[in-house]
């Protein structure tokens, strides 16, 4: 009859199956976050008012703190629109807000991804625009119009009670058929491109972007520094009248080349300082 084989002398014994883990943690966890979350969505949209810093004020609530809206809000007691969001509940887990942000302002409309901890801010892939007329209350001056387009990818910035420090910007905007009727009595100025690329600007630094134009009347070449702490920015450049120039532009430039003398091209150098 046959026998099995024996095990040969030295051979190793077979390694045991691990013994099968609880699933029961994972289950208390999942159960846990689902009341988390059943609790966020039941909450009211004014809850927000009490994560916000002390320079944004919100009131007119609709909706939950899940998915809601805010239909006033102003910024050191600056009209700043409506907002509406949908949070991202585990973000709270972590200490920090972060949502999907729609932003309203007249006819100015913004989206974006945002996100706040404490009194730091940053936002990305924001899209949108409008006519810029509806911008006065951030310190627009009065008679400016034209259409802007805004597609920023990055922008950090830490918000203060005497304004807001910037910590980094990336992306552009542009504005097209600008037009102040203090400038060539209003006639169409064209169209001009800011882009910033400061992925991470040292403290005490001001934020660096060029300004070009996208063609029209005037040909601009400049570089803007801006201190957002100090709301407070120079534009240094050349600026240059093309063929088309309407002619009270052309008069205007010419009083501005008195003072500032052409260089070999025909540019005339400019240097402004603005606030905000």
């Amino acid at each position: 009859m046959p026998t099995s084989p024996s095990p040969r002398r030295g051979a190793e014994p077979r390694p045991q199956a691990a013994p099968a883990r609880s699933i029961w943690p994972l289950v208390l966890l999942f159960f846990v976050l689902a009341v988390i979350a059943a609790a966020i969505s039941a909450l009211p949209a004014s809850i927000v008012a009490h994560l916000l810093p002390a320079v944004v004020h919100a009131e007119d609530f609709s909706g939950t703190l899940w998915h809601g809206s805010a239909g006033r809000i102003t910024v050191n007691a600056r009209d700043a629109g409506a907002l509406e969001w949908h949070l991202h509940p585990a973000s709270l887990l972590r200490g920090r807000i972060a949502a999907d942000l729609h932003w309203v302002k007249g006819g100015f409309v913004l989206d974006a991804n945002a996100g706040l901890a404490g009194d730091a801010f940053t936002a990305a892939d924001v899209q949108g625009g409008g006519p810029i007329e509806d911008l006065r209350d951030f310190g627009l001056a009065r008679g400016w119009r034209g259409n802007t387009r805004v597609q920023v990818k990055k922008l950090n910035a830490v918000i203060a009670v005497a304004g807001a420090d910037l910590k980094a910007a990336v992306g552009d905007i542009s504005v097209s058929d600008l037009a102040s009727p203090q400038v060539a009595a209003g006639a169409n100025l064209g169209g001009y491109s800011l882009h910033f690329d400061d992925p991470a600007i040292a403290p005490g630094t001001d934020a660096a972007a060029v300004l070009t134009d996208t063609g029209g009347p005037l040909e601009l070449d400049a570089t803007i520094h801006f201190s957002a702490a100090q709301r407070r920015g120079t534009l240094s450049g050349t600026v240059r009248a093309r063929a088309d120039a309407p002619a009270g532009l052309l008069s205007e430039l010419d009083s501005l080349g008195q003072m500032h003398a052409r260089d070999a091209q025909g540019r005339i150098p400019v240097d402004l300082e603005f606030t905000l």
